[in-house]
């Protein structure tokens, strides 16, 4: 049995501190209070690595590209016949990976513009009204509910794929390497050189600072109060 490199450090890199991320913000989020801070912090830090992921999707290494596995119905169909074979991700896996980003994607600017109508406002806030503030609020708590059921289907699809298929998907995710009976007709990951890697991190950082909402301008001050004579 040979082994081909798959998965390249960025990209592993990457789920590890998304899924990190995911969970540190589900928690904070759900117990509030003081780590609301702290949540939304996780919120511009999920931002940014969403950022890095859809730039790494496009010069990334060989299986991070969405163009190698993002397929259409007919691609779909050959693999639930078992007719594809491939590395990276399969066609249903593929769309879980798009499923899970678009979602996150939506619930991270749902919160970006969010309050909790006590003390957190999100760093967008102030782009918007109030009622609409509250409109994406309530959507973002909706949200955590789809959130975790895509984590829990992601999970189940790991267990299903180790115990019927006896394909451990985790470990390549960690070592960046697949195991393959013909090396000769598979191919392992290339590209995603240091270029390619800076401008990734360049985009990841970039949509991170607009999260942030460190780029506006700061509030006018409160008018002094008038003495009282």
């Amino acid at each position: 049995m040979h082994e081909i490199r798959i998965w390249d450090l960025p990209l592993r890199l990457f789920h590890w501190m998304l899924a990190l991320a995911v969970i540190g913000a589900m928690v904070t989020g759900q117990i509030g209070g003081n780590l609301m801070i702290w949540h939304g912090r996780l919120g511009i830090v999920i931002a940014g690595l969403l950022g890095f992921r859809l730039a790494w999707g496009l010069v990334g290494s060989t299986y991070a590209r969405f163009a190698s596995f993002v397929r259409g119905p007919a691609t779909i169909m050959a693999y639930l016949r078992g007719q594809w074979h491939g590395l990276g991700h399969n066609p249903l896996g593929a769309l879980s990976v798009l499923g899970m980003l678009i979602a996150l994607g939506l619930q991270t600017a749902g919160g970006l513009f969010g309050n909790d109508d006590i003390a957190f406002q999100g760093p967008l806030y102030a782009l918007v009204s109030k009622d609409t503030s509250d409109w994406l609020t309530g959507l973002h708590r909706k949200g955590f509910w789809l959130i975790l059921l895509l984590v829990a289907a992601h999970l189940a699809a790991i267990a299903f794929y180790l115990r019927v298929h006896q394909d451990n998907l985790v470990r390549p995710m960690i070592t960046g390497r697949k195991p393959v009976t013909d090396p000769d007709a598979m191919q392992p990951a290339q590209g995603g050189g240091g270029l390619a890697l800076i401008l990734a991190i360049s985009v990841g950082v970039a949509t991170a600072y607009g999260a942030s909402g460190a780029w506006q301008p700061p509030p006018p001050p409160e008018p002094a109060a008038a003495p009282a004579w």
